[in-house]
């Protein structure tokens, strides 16, 4: 395979890259989309996939695999390549990369091509489409999982176990992508937003991102609601920083993401204690980890891996939380609460925790969302149902949203 990778200077949303039928993974306007299929890989291969592609041209190639770390362990990674993919980076430079099996497809011709495309004006419909909800699994069973759980945190047998539950959309016309992907930009444009097979999202909180030898993360756990208004919202914002169940929730998580990422580090910070962040629906409590990576520098699927699934989605210890969310959830979660992302030919990448997502049928006329949350000794389980509800309506209202 062979890229060619020029200087794109033209303005251009990377939401309207991706399209309905592309693929994203963009924050704050900074990231990947992609158009077409130039190789399906998997996490075994998808290194020396990238590597094995030839450059074309004197500008070094950006090619770039998406892919989707499911939330089970002996669950496949899938990764793709697109055959177009346009980067922007954070100093606001962009990229369009041609990944082709034929140099010829890299000829000036054929960016002349991919440009006119991308470019092409693209015009968003209004739909008035009816839509359907139902909860898939019964809030019984989610309200039982829940008090299990806090049972068992109680008992000892766990630290802490994350519960969720899942609910369907069902529209009488097929749900435009597209069109979801620009209110996700409206509301959520701080948020990792995301599409890939279908897969699409908008994802608060940062798993893990290498950079050369930087790696970063930003582990979130422990949510409030908010309501709009700043009083009220600024009150909800320091009792969640003042609740101890919060506080033991969030916990948790930072020290698994420390003492996982630690041994492949010479350095490691982490802010000593967590802030609130706000998205459009919720607040988290959350904390900003840094660190440089030892030499050689160690790629950041293997981080990614390695981290996958955090307590903030399983629970501690991971491998007894995970065996109990089998048993009591009463549905697969598939990729929720695995991971989202890209890298890169040399172990570059960023990685979000893939929640506040949709996962689409084939026909794209029905969705099934997913949210939940953290459950330890001082939890309730009506106040966790309503919990999950407030995680709902990011996706929600993306969708039904006119």
């Amino acid at each position: 395979m062979y890229a060619s990778t020029r200087q794109f200077d033209h303005v251009i949303d990377l939401n309207d890259v991706a399209r309905g039928d592309g693929f994203l993974f963009v924050r704050d306007g900074v990231g990947i989309a992609g158009r077409g299929i130039a190789l399906r890989t998997t996490a075994e291969s998808v290194t020396t996939d990238l590597q094995n592609i030839k450059q074309v041209g004197s500008i070094t190639p950006d090619p770039i695999a998406l892919g989707i770390i499911p939330f089970l362990h002996g669950d496949q990674t899938h990764f793709v390549i697109p055959k177009i993919i346009v980067r922007k980076k954070t100093d606001q430079t962009t990229t369009l990369t041609i990944v082709a099996n034929d140099e010829n497809e890299c000829s000036d011709e054929h960016f002349a091509l991919a440009t006119d495309d991308l470019l092409a004006p693209r015009v968003v419909i209004p739909s008035a489409s009816s839509f359907h909800i139902s909860p898939v699994t019964p809030i019984s069973t989610y309200l039982a999982a829940v008090t299990a759980a806090r049972d068992a945190v109680r008992a000892g047998e766990l630290i802490k176990v994350v519960i969720a539950r899942d609910i369907s959309v069902t529209s009488d016309e097929i749900i435009d992508v597209h069109a979801v992907l620009l209110r996700l930009r409206a509301t959520f444009g701080s948020s990792y937003r995301y599409s890939i097979d279908g897969f699409i999202g908008a994802s608060p909180e940062l798993l893990v991102a290498v950079q050369d030898s930087t790696v970063t993360s930003h582990p979130l756990a422990g949510t409030t609601t908010r309501t709009g208004d700043p009083a009220t919202d600024a009150r909800l914002a320091t009792e969640l920083q003042a609740s101890a169940k919060n506080q033991i929730e969030h916990r948790v998580v930072v020290d698994m993401v420390h003492d996982t990422l630690l041994p492949f580090c010479s350095f490691l910070d982490w802010q000593p204690d967590p802030s609130v962040v706000s998205v459009a629906n919720v607040q988290h409590l959350g904390t900003s980890v840094v660190g440089q990576l030892n030499k050689p520098t160690t790629h950041v699927l293997t981080l990614a891996r390695a981290l996958c699934p955090t307590p903030a989605l399983g629970g501690y210890p991971t491998s007894a939380a995970i065996a109990f969310i089998r048993d009591v959830e009463g549905f697969s979660r598939g990729n929720y609460g695995g991971a989202v992302g890209w890298i890169d030919a040399i172990g570059n990448g960023t990685w979000a925790v893939a929640i506040r997502c949709a996962q689409l049928s084939q026909d794209k006329k029905s969705a099934h969302l997913f949210a939940g949350g953290g459950i330890v000794a001082q939890s309730e389980p009506l106040s966790e149902l309503v919990e999950t509800q407030a995680k709902f309506q990011a996706m929600l209202s993306a969708i039904v949203r006119p």
